[in-house]
């Protein structure tokens, strides 16, 4: 994880990472010792295994945490809520973030988006001094869904992250939920026509996974439909001014079938970096 205390170069010391936003009884911040992290598995695990349609691994289940090799070497973003709280007396989380920077992957052995996508050619043809962030795991507690804070939050925590580091790019795999590609018809051909990545940096899905996004011709839907049809966290992306990469991946653990996210921090829409930015 990220040194919670960096060097103030005006000052000579070392000046501790704040909460990065509050709302209310909510706050943004960093997860600081491994019980919060392993509070961020906890949710995850209610949202992804006990909510949503994933299956566990036993140790999954005997221990109540989602959790897999990169948890280690990432950060988690965390949305608390003060006034609620867990069974240790610690302000309860409600959602959450994984995130993995340039330096976080090589010591984990790669990107975990690298089991699903070829992202090596893309990698590879960044500029090197490109500094890349890896987007994963993220779900909000069901009770606070319906509380924009909390998803604002989650991103004004993410833009404050993304300043912090001098962030260039930032890509992952989001979800739809359910595992036929034929019942998610509507959303993925939107997806694959309006919003896929450039040819000449186009991301495939690795050719054993690959499912094809393009279902439905451009003229046979309307565009509204297919917003409605879209999970909130990847229509907030691609309105953000996100591309998708070319086919999606079926992912049998977790019951979901999978999009690249690409998302160079230039592209952004200026009215989401207005929005979720200003901490930064």
């Amino acid at each position: 994880m990220v040194n919670l205390y960096e060097p103030d170069p005006a000052e000579g010391r070392l000046e501790r990472w704040p909460v990065l936003a509050t709302y209310g009884a909510l706050e943004v911040r960093l997860a600081e010792t491994e019980a919060e992290v392993e509070a961020a598995q906890q949710l995850r695990y209610r949202v992804f295994y006990e909510e949503m349609a994933a299956v566990p691994t036993p140790e999954m289940r005997a221990e109540g945490r989602d959790f897999d090799r990169f948890d280690d070497f990432c950060d988690h973003l965390l949305v608390v809520d003060r006034e609620v709280l867990d069974d240790e007396g610690q302000p309860s989380v409600v959602g959450t973030y994984r995130l993995m920077r340039n330096e976080d992957a090589a010591r984990a052995g790669g990107f975990y988006t690298a089991g699903e996508y070829e992202i090596a050619p893309m990698l590879a043809a960044l500029p090197p001094a490109t500094r890349v962030l890896e987007l994963g795991r993220s779900c909000v507690l069901k009770s606070y869904r319906s509380k924009p804070a909390t998803m604002q939050l989650l991103w004004h925590g993410v833009m404050s992250y993304v300043a912090r580091f001098s962030l260039d790019l930032m890509f992952g795999c989001a979800s739809l939920a359910g595992t036929d590609p034929d019942a998610l018809a509507l959303p993925l051909s939107y997806l694959h026509h309006y919003h896929r990545m450039p040819p000449e940096i186009r991301v495939r899905a690795r050719p054993e996974l690959y499912v094809e996004m393009n279902r439905m011709p451009k003229d046979s839907f309307e565009v509204r439909d297919a917003l409605r049809a879209l999970p909130p966290m990847i229509k907030g992306y691609v309105r953000a001014g996100c591309k998708i990469g070319d086919g999606a991946v079926i992912d049998r653990q977790f019951g979901t079938t999978d999009v690249l996210i690409y998302f160079p921090v230039a592209d952004m829409a200026p009215r989401y970096k207005s929005r979720f930015g200003k901490a930064s």
